[in-house]
């Protein structure tokens, strides 16, 4: 996904910053990472207390094959829904950012 269409996603939030990182990207607020970019997907950061919402939306979250058993990674697929909707996009990428600067504590 390029930076543009990423910048968009999160416009309600104001500017973010995108980093590369590990054959991704990173995108970050006033220097938290709220999201990352695998294979040309966006995946929001979650946690405990959000968690529950992205599984009733049907998003899932990321894990990655690390010797022998999946690991799970506090990230979460957009909703679908999410795409068409301007208004929706922001609440999910505003719950991203809370959890984020909940982790950062």
């Amino acid at each position: 996904m390029d930076n543009a269409a990423i910048e968009d996603m999160f416009e309600t939030l104001g500017p973010v910053t995108i980093r590369r990182m590990f054959g991704g990207k990173g995108v970050y607020l006033q220097g938290v990472i709220l999201a990352v970019e695998v294979d040309g997907e966006i995946l929001l950061k979650g946690d405990a207390e959000t968690a529950p919402e992205f599984e009733e939306a049907g998003s899932r979250q990321w894990s990655y094959d690390g010797k022998g058993k999946p690991v799970k990674m506090p990230y979460w697929s957009i909703p679908e829904s999410a795409f068409d909707d301007p208004d929706e996009m922001g609440r999910w990428v505003r719950m991203a950012y809370a959890a984020a600067l909940r982790a950062k504590k």
